[in-house]
């Protein structure tokens, strides 16, 4: 492609709303334009990267028996209404109506759609399994949109579903489609770690389900890992232990005044103890359908809460955190909350299973500006239900105790779940087994954030001076940037791009007759794995061009003849 006749420009500014290098690198690189709060256009260079992501996954996918399918944006709210969903997913789905009064939805995913396409075809357990996928547009409502592509409303996702007839051909699908998961993701050239996840609302807690993260320092999640075991896990689903804590033994409970210190901070420094000597009180309100249910949860005054973990352990709808009336109503009085004598039929206790039960910790008295030392699980409270709550730490240790575990940043590019027959049961589609009985399929959910992988792929890949383009996806191979006054060396540009071109190298030649400096901060920019530089006065002098590597910076002085050897050499070793 000659730049003279490419629909492309750079920009020195972005907007003060870009904050990460990805979103910043993709305005200023003339990839994306910004047409609303998350709502992005993808420009010439960038759908080139978005089709080459695109043809690694299709190319996985097919290997593994996996096809294509491509279903309606717009869905009707009749499907969403089946599974319960349609409430469920509230303002994250963009519900309307159309003119004869139907519910409509852009789509934010698309199980209960794929589940109505096997329904209406899928009869019988021979024809399973079933692995079908498509790459499509997807919308969610986000209430912040940021980050550019990373969290977008409108956005590009590969998304696959399969059907079982039991578990066990479930998890063979599964596995899989895990294993094509981490071949694309090979085959992009990501840093990234598989971690264990949390099904969230897309199926039951129990069934299995996978995170690939790209790791990065701007990423939204947390991963825990342990390099001697390998244990990786989402910071959500993590189960980690601490080790080395020196507590208080038990004591007489004493009362001690604390005026106005409502703080675990403010009460330990008053009392000149670390904060994990001391127990925190949260309440949180559990919903299930109509019915309400209160919970005064205890940890370790330096932990925080996994609110996942708890809403997992109550299988509940939504988990609330009460408000300050509501502590009242319950006789509680804020900033001084605490688990002794706490006689209350609505509030049910709670502890995390890091408290050690014989030990003395100091904890709210239920009444203002005052405290209790000593309190000890094992001697004052009757009946104590201990739970691992407690939201994993740098320093933690994973489950034997015996390595201690790292904490990373990482960005969520696909995600592997176990559905079980949640959908299958909902929208009745059922197969005959083969004992001649109504069976509801097992299905699993795969997706991949295809414009998300392109965005992450910046976050990894970059330094001061643009992007740093994995080959695999570059929207080109190469820069060709041709430094010529003469005609004779303008002639030679033109042979070189053509026999580039005919040994299917992708070629981008800038012949916008700009100076060298202009020239290669653009290619810098724009962060094609390779350089080609023609330059007349070296030409001339040496018989030479150069070929700069933009990942390591690695110069190499080639003749004419060779350069399209050197080129898919390097090429080689970059992908």
């Amino acid at each position: 492609m000659r730049l003279s006749q490419s629909f492309w420009q750079t920009f020195k500014e972005v907007p003060k709303e870009a904050e990460i290098p990805s979103h910043q690198l993709m305005l200023k690189a003339g990839l994306i334009q910004k047409s609303g709060a998350g709502l992005y256009q993808y420009l010439p260079f960038a759908v080139k990267v978005l089709h080459k992501i695109e043809s690694i996954i299709r190319e996985e996918l097919d290997k593994i028996g996996s096809q294509e399918v491509i279903m309606s944006v717009v869905t009707p709210g009749e499907l969403w209404r089946e599974t319960g969903r349609w409430d469920e997913m509230g303002s994250l789905m963009l519900q309307f109506n159309d003119r004869g009064g139907k519910e409509l939805c852009i789509s934010p995913t698309n199980e209960e759609a794929i589940t109505d396409i096997f329904r209406t075809f899928v009869k019988s357990y021979k024809q399973l399994p079933v692995s079908l996928y498509q790459i499509n547009t997807k919308f969610r409502d986000e209430i912040r949109p940021r980050f550019g592509l990373m969290r977008a409303r409108e956005f590009s996702m590969k998304d696959a579903y399969t059907f079982h007839l039991d578990k066990a051909c479930l998890d063979r699908g599964y596995q899989d489609m895990y294993n094509a998961y981490a071949q694309i993701f090979d085959r992009i050239g990501f840093d990234y770690m598989i971690v264990e996840a949390d099904a969230g609302a897309m199926a039951d807690s129990s069934c299995q389900t996978h995170e690939f993260q790209v790791l990065a320092e701007v990423g939204e999640d947390f991963i825990v890992y342990c390099k001697e075991t390998g244990y990786a896990s989402n910071i959500e689903k993590a189960k980690t232990l601490r080790k080395n804590l020196e507590f208080a033994a038990s004591t007489k409970i004493e009362e001690v005044a604390t005026p106005n210190k409502s703080t675990i901070a403010d009460v330990c420094e008053l009392l000149k103890v670390p904060q994990y000597q001391s127990l925190k009180s949260l309440v949180y309100t559990a919903i299930n359908g109509e019915e309400e249910k209160h919970y005064l949860v205890m940890l370790l005054g330096d932990d925080e809460l996994n609110e996942l973990k708890l809403k997992n352990y109550l299988n509940c709808d939504h988990l609330i955190m009460a408000k300050e009336a509501q502590l009242s109503q319950l006789g509680l009085q804020k900033g001084f909350i605490g688990p002794y004598q706490l006689e209350s039929k609505n509030l049910e206790v709670l502890f995390d299973s890091s408290i050690d039960e014989n030990a003395g910790y100091i904890v709210g008295a239920n009444k203002k500006d005052t405290h209790l030392k000593g309190f000890t699980l094992s001697r004052d409270f009757n009946g104590a239900k201990k739970v691992d709550l407690r939201l994993a730490q740098s320093g933690d240790y994973e489950a034997s105790g015996k390595y201690q575990v790292e904490i990373k940043k990482g960005i969520e590019v696909g995600h592997v779940f176990q559905l079980g027959d949640k959908y299958t049961q909902s929208m009745k589609a059922m197969i005959v087994d083969q004992n001649g009985k109504q069976s509801a399929p097992l299905m699993g959910c795969y997706g991949i954030g295809v414009s998300r992988v392109m965005a992450a792929a910046i976050e990894q890949c970059h330094d001061e001076n643009g992007i740093i383009w994995p080959a695999a996806i570059a929207p080109y191979h190469v820069y060709f940037a041709v430094i010529a006054k003469s005609e004779e060396t303008k002639k030679l540009a033109e042979d070189i791009y053509r026999d580039l071109l005919e040994k299917n190298l992708e070629v981008v030649w800038d012949d916008r007759g700009l100076g060298p400096g202009f020239m290669f901060k653009d290619a810098d920019l724009l962060g094609l794995p390779l350089r080609l530089t023609l330059g007349e006065r070296d030409y001339q002098k040496e018989g030479t061009l150069e070929i700069k590597v933009r990942k390591a910076g690695a110069i190499h002085k080639v003749k004419k003849e060779e350069v399209a050897d050197k080129i898919q050499e390097l090429l080689k070793e970059l992908m």
